[in-house]
């Protein structure tokens, strides 16, 4: 009996998983064509409320920028 409910459950947590699917609970990406002249800085100012530190630490986080050179034209994502 205790190796049907095993079995039983196996199959259903396969099954689970299988038909899992995205949320989408962290929304859209925003993806921001640089303009000249912008900075990090500027972006992360005009595009999030609040201190733009923790912004531009997320925009440098999520494009795997190692310096603040920005390029007219580059995409970056804005989390």
């Amino acid at each position: 009996m205790f190796v049907k409910i095993l079995m039983l459950a196996a199959a259903a947590l396969v099954t689970w998983s299988i038909a899992a699917r995205p949320s989408g609970a962290h929304g859209h990406k925003v993806v921001y064509r640089v303009q000249p002249y912008d900075t990090v800085w500027t972006i992360a100012s005009s595009h999030y409320a609040g201190d733009p530190r923790s912004a531009a630490w997320q925009i440098e986080q999520a494009n795997h920028l190692h310096g603040a050179q920005l390029v007219p034209g580059q995409r970056l994502v804005l989390p």
